[in-house]
């Protein structure tokens, strides 16, 4: 039986939300940014302080506050921060495709919109992002809608409500992480393009200074509601920690980070690896849209090289900072599906290239099955690696025949679908992405988490322990049970820190501290005796009381360097001085 062209449309999108909405409540934040967020967000429910974010003790002002805005609504409306930190990045995610499937369906056909909502779909950075719950799946939305508003109102002659309609949303963007601006580049390469005669774009009527200065008071609108407020507040009141905090968020997270970034530093090629490798598939057609792309420069169409030229714009914005991540680049994902759009039915029809898609999916599926049947029988480096990091119980190999067990089930998915190579690589990578979330995240919550490891602190202390945290990571102050830990600080110097919690211990023999084992060794040039109480999230951990400290511990004693402590991970941002003691 042959659908019809709509129900084929309802069955993409139903698939669409099987796949990014699998693992939903089944999770708690991981590291290295969900916990932090998630924590964020919990505070400001708990707190009712709405203007300022803070993690623990101190004020978190390294990103602007509307994703934990997000975070903290769905938290109050469901109740369960395990079901809502992970709503946000759902509803981007299908958002996103949305607009991508209409703007594709108004600009060629629906046969069109179905195959770039599907190249959208299983393009590997956009699912694996938009399965996480970091700021970048809300700003990729956010920049998404204000593409597609300039695009209505460039390429389909919208109506001038598109045009503000696109300013206000890169506002809102900024709002979520600075560089929302990132789709006005868009109306940049208009003004490129319309001087060498691109169609179809508007020529111009002498109201383009007018509509710049509408554009910006628009984009700004929505910063105001925020900026405002918090401003006056933090300049204006007796607080040193808010004006610390707005004077870090407002200059030296945005153009500082972008100018004389202080860390994840990489070569200048950089993203044309992220665009080869986490693009995959979607990069694999790239030979041949090379080619269809010099056609439509040489015919002059506005429809591919709009957006094209805007995609090009952002990766080249990125390039220019010194500090890159991969998912930097992430906005420009929706804006070069736009411009492949037309060209790949045409593409997926040739021979070589349903060849190249199948190759994928094989590779893809047995290297699967090839770490899956490594780590069961032969304990290689890179499982010893994740169990020692993890916290995961040596020879955790549930883990990796449930992987083996995805594997065969995307194998048989591909042998199904092999004459056709390009539903073979969409099967093979939904299959993944399904038992990832509903197989494998529930496996490796307790660990990855440190639900297992704060739920163990909670029957060793008992239910009227007085505890507190040192070196502790976001994680650990979400998961934290029974009576609220004591804080010694975040991004505080870590000699007061560690001073500060040692003479806290030593003032009453009853009191516990959970620490990071290499804190402590700092207490000693020696090696440090003590037995680890854990391990988890790539460092070991103690759970004592002032009895089992050595003399050498005492709080008036100098600190030794800590060289051999672990980082987490790489930091969000540089260490700063501590918004609160």
């Amino acid at each position: 039986m042959t659908l019809s062209l709509e129900r084929r449309s309802i069955l993409l999108f139903v698939l669409c939300t099987g796949v990014l909405a699998a693992g939903i409540g089944l999770r708690d934040p991981w590291p290295a940014d969900e916990p932090r967020f998630a924590l964020a967000a919990k505070e400001i429910v708990e707190t009712g302080h709405w203007w300022f974010t803070q993690r623990g003790n101190e004020l978190y002002s390294d990103k602007p506050p509307m994703f934990m805005w997000i975070q903290a609504v769905l938290y109050q409306t469901f109740g369960s921060m395990r079901l809502a930190f992970l709503l946000p990045s759902l509803l981007a995610a299908l958002g996103t495709l949305a607009l991508v499937f209409d703007l594709s369906r108004r600009l060629y056909s629906e046969r069109v919109a179905r195959i770039a909502t599907a190249a959208m779909l299983i393009t590997v950075q956009f699912t694996y992002q938009m399965k996480r719950a970091q700021i970048d799946p809300v700003l990729v939305l956010f920049t998404t809608i204000s593409a597609y508003a300039l695009l209505r109102y460039v390429l389909l002659r919208g109506s001038e409500r598109w045009l503000w309609a696109g300013w206000f949303c890169a506002g809102l963007g900024i709002m979520t992480k600075g560089v929302g601006f990132l789709p006005l580049f868009l109306l940049l390469g208009v003004l490129v393009l319309r001087r060498w005669g691109f169609a179809p774009i508007p020529p111009p009527d002498g109201a383009g200074l007018r509509r710049l200065g509408l554009g910006v008071l628009f984009m700004l609108l929505p910063i105001a509601l925020w900026l405002v407020p918090m401003a006056l507040q933090a300049y204006l009141g007796d607080s040193p920690e808010q004006r610390a905090y707005a004077n870090d968020l407002l200059f030296r997270q945005t153009a500082t980070r972008l100018v004389n970034a202080w860390h994840h530093h990489k070569p200048v090629y950089y993203y044309a690896t992220v665009i080869a490798l986490a693009w995959l598939p979607l990069s694999l057609a790239l030979p041949w849209l090379f080619g269809a792309w010099r056609n439509a420069w040489r015919e002059r169409d506005a429809r591919i090289w709009v957006p094209l030229l805007g995609a090009i714009l952002i990766v080249f914005f990125f390039t220019l900072s010194t500090g890159k991540r991969d998912m930097y680049i992430l906005p420009a994902l929706p804006l070069m599906v736009w411009a492949a759009a037309p060209y790949l039915p045409d593409i997926l029809d040739r021979l070589w290239a349903r060849r190249v898609a199948l190759g994928f999916a094989l590779v893809f599926v047995l290297a699967m099955l090839a770490a899956a049947l490594l780590a069961i029988y032969a304990e290689p480096k890179f499982e010893l690696k994740l169990e020692l990091e993890r916290g995961l119980d040596a020879g955790a190999d549930q883990i990796w025949f449930a992987l083996l067990g995805i594997g065969v089930a995307a194998l048989l998915a591909v042998a199904i679908l092999w004459r056709q190579g390009p539903q073979a690589a969409v099967a093979s990578l939904c299959v993944f992405w399904l038992g990832f979330g509903l197989i494998l995240t529930p496996m490796l919550n307790g660990a990855n988490s440190a639900r297992d490891l704060m739920r163990r602190v909670a029957i060793s202390l008992g239910p009227d322990a007085d505890w507190g945290m040192l070196g502790w990571r976001e994680q650990h102050l979400l998961q934290a049970q029974g009576p609220a830990p004591k804080l010694f600080g975040f991004r505080r110097n870590y000699d007061e820190q560690t001073k500060d919690a040692l003479a806290w211990l030593h003032a009453d023999p009853d009191r516990w501290l959970f620490a990071d084992r290499a804190r402590l060794k700092r207490c000693q040039s020696e090696p440090y005796p003590m037995p680890v109480y854990a391990t988890g999230n790539r460092r070991e951990w103690i759970l004592l009381q002032r009895s089992a400290l050595p003399l050498s511990c005492a709080p008036s004693t100098p600190l030794a360097p800590a060289a051999d402590s672990v980082p987490d991970s790489v930091p969000d941002s540089a260490p700063s001085p501590a918004l609160s003691p």
